[in-house]
């Protein structure tokens, strides 16, 4: 006979952080492991509640009195670029790209390096060796690719130049942008724009509704970039809904904004998985 049974991974809160987003505020997620052989059905079910990756882990914003980060994603079909999209688009005509198996290397974490030192030189990832980036890349037990970008070489240079690099899930509805980076001297290709573009364009050409930005949060400078694009939604109330005027959300601090941890569990739908068949006597 077969048994249908839920996939119930166990969830855990993180003790109180300070948060990288809004000065004197505490940061808390609610995460759980990325283990088993179902994986890539609970990446997409729980991306999908606004749940992001970070290695084996998929976790969500769940601070004591603010809810202020929205995960956030372009609807590809609707998506239209503005006028400084389509400069941008223009400007990187001499970009390649290349798609490539989660592998890192040493021309990516030189350029990770340079990367964090000119944008992020304090943020928690400041610190971070080889052996971590390399973990960051390749340690994912769902599918993923690295996306990168190379700029052909100038008077004088030999070969093709990574500029950007994209680390990417593939969900059942879309592309999910991990983590980013690029070459800080190339401010005037604005890059990290125009990785968010291609993905856009990449998921266009596979027939995915979807590119997952990650969170947007009202009042943080470092995520204003997102409510630049059209077509954006935010998982907000429990449902993606159309993020509209920007001005329009409050990232408000109130102890009643959180609803308790148990109650937010409670709420998360689990896909459901078969298991082999079972022989019985």
């Amino acid at each position: 006979m077969r048994h249908t049974l839920p996939i119930a991974p166990q969830f855990y809160v993180t003790a109180p952080q300070p948060c990288p987003y809004l000065e004197g505020r505490m940061e808390r997620k609610l995460f759980t492991s990325l283990q088993g052989e179902h994986t890539q059905k609970l990446n997409d079910s729980l991306s999908k509640q606004g749940f992001r990756r970070s290695q084996n882990v998929l976790y969500r914003p769940s601070c004591a009195e603010c809810s202020a980060c929205l995960s956030a994603r372009i609807r590809v079909a609707d998506f239209v670029p503005n006028r400084t999209q389509r400069r941008i688009l223009k400007n990187a005509g001499n970009l390649r790209r290349n798609a490539t198996s989660p592998w890192a290397t040493e021309d990516q974490f030189a350029l990770f390096r340079r990367y964090l030192d000119a944008r992020h030189a304090d943020g928690g990832m400041a610190d971070m060796d080889v052996f971590e980036f390399a973990a960051m890349i390749e340690e994912t037990p769902v599918r993923s690719r690295v996306v990168e970008y190379s700029r052909g070489p100038k008077p004088g240079e030999r070969g093709r130049s990574l500029v950007a690099v994209s680390l990417t899930d593939v969900f059942d509805d879309g592309l999910s942008m991990v983590y980013s980076f690029y070459d800080p001297d190339l401010a005037d290709l604005s890059l990290g724009t125009f990785a968010i573009l291609d993905h856009i364009e990449i998921a266009r050409q596979a027939d995915l509704p979807y590119v997952y930005l990650g969170y947007w949060v009202p009042g943080s400078r470092k995520m204003g970039y997102k409510a630049s694009f059209s077509a954006v939604e935010i998982f907000k109330g429990g449902a993606w809904v159309p993020l509209g005027d920007p001005n329009s959300h409050s990232s408000e601090l109130h102890p009643l904004s959180v609803d308790p941890i148990s109650e937010q569990v409670a709420r998360i739908n689990l896909p459901e998985a078969r298991t082999p068949k079972i022989e019985l006597p």
